[in-house]
Formats: C-alpha cells, structure tokens, sequence
C-alpha cells in the first residue's frame, strides 16, 4: 500500500507540473522564486574545497574563473570540452561545492536537486544581459530525474525569470553523450534570435 502511495504521488506530481507549464505558456504564469534570506546571491568568490575525485577538467582561463571542472562522470567531461569549444559561450562552472541547488518534492518527501552546470551564453542580447542555462547531464533517464527536469522547467526558471533581477535562466538536459556537441549547438541557435528579412 506504501507503494501504490508513493507511486501516486509523483504522477501527481507530474500532473500538477505539465498544468504550470501550460498555463505558463499562455503567459500567465503566477510562479515566482523564493530566496534564501540569508544567501539570496550566490557567489563563487570564495569556492575553495578538497576532492578526492580523480576526474577532473582543467579549465580555460577565458571560460572559467574556477581551475577545475570536477567531473562525476566522462559524459560531463565531454560536455565541458563542447562547452569551452563553442564560441557563444561567454563562461561556465561545474556545480560543485556552489551551494546552488533546488528544492522538490519527490512524492511527499522533500529534496534537494544540485544541478550540474552553470552557463553563460552570448545569445545576440545586450553585453549584460547574457543567457543562464542550467544544464543536466544524464544517462539514465529514470523517474527521479524526470521530476527534477520538470521541476526545473516549470517551477524554477519560470519563478527566477519573474523576478526579473537575476537575468534570464533557461535549463537543458544532454541524455547522448555521442550527440552532445551536435545537441548543444542546435540548442544555443534556438536561443539566438533570426534576423527577419524585410
């Protein structure tokens, strides 16, 4: 019976989620962040830690402020390598030690989600008001990082987008290793507006 449960409750979850995405997409989304009232900016002034973790990507000086990329994985590795490699790209961080994360729910048990990066992309706006994507690299796909993604997409960045004081944020996630570059490039032209012949 605790099963049945918990099972209920993420598809409600995921219920409530796709009827804030929708009803944003009309433009009426009423979902604004709440921040921390003791750290509502984040920094990474002052990132300093210790890892055991062998994996790791040295940085571009010009990218990133912060030497090392500690990758869990070689998938986010390979997404470092593409991230550094394209040139609208303005800088980025692996979400390592930040203290950026997001609260949700999965099924009535309250969590915590750390995303993987923080990038800043040159989207054809003006010099400071540049593109935040928070990006997830993922293989496995299960239900778990479903409620993550959606409540990225339909609770997080709608609600810091309306607050209007912390630019604009957008999320990705690269499930393919093998397409990742392909994927990111194709998404950072979806974020470029077309020039309109007249």
């Amino acid at each position: 019976m605790l099963t049945y449960a918990e099972i209920a409750d993420k598809v409600c979850h995921l219920i409530y989620a796709a009827i804030v995405h929708e009803v944003s997409k009309e433009g009426e989304s009423a979902v604004k962040a709440m921040l921390d009232p003791y750290n509502p900016r984040g920094s990474t002034d002052h990132v300093s830690f210790i890892t055991a973790k062998q994996n790791l990507w040295t940085t571009g000086r010009d990218r990133s402020h912060i030497n090392y990329v500690v990758c869990d994985s070689d998938w986010e590795g390979e997404l470092a390598r593409v991230v550094e490699a394209h040139p609208k790209v303005i800088s980025y961080v692996k979400n390592q030690a930040l203290g950026f994360e997001v609260p949700y729910r999965l099924g009535s048990v309250a969590h915590r989600y750390i995303p993987d990066f923080i990038i800043q992309i040159d989207d054809g706006r003006e010099d400071n008001d540049p593109l935040n994507l928070v990006v997830e690299v993922k293989g496995y796909r299960g239900v778990d990082a479903q409620i993550k993604a959606e409540t990225m997409r339909t609770h997080w960045v709608p609600g810091v987008n309306n607050l209007d004081t912390f630019g604009r944020w957008a999320f990705a996630e690269f499930t393919d290793v093998f397409a990742m570059e392909d994927e990111f490039s194709k998404l950072i032209e979806r974020f470029i507006p077309q020039e309109t012949e007249i």
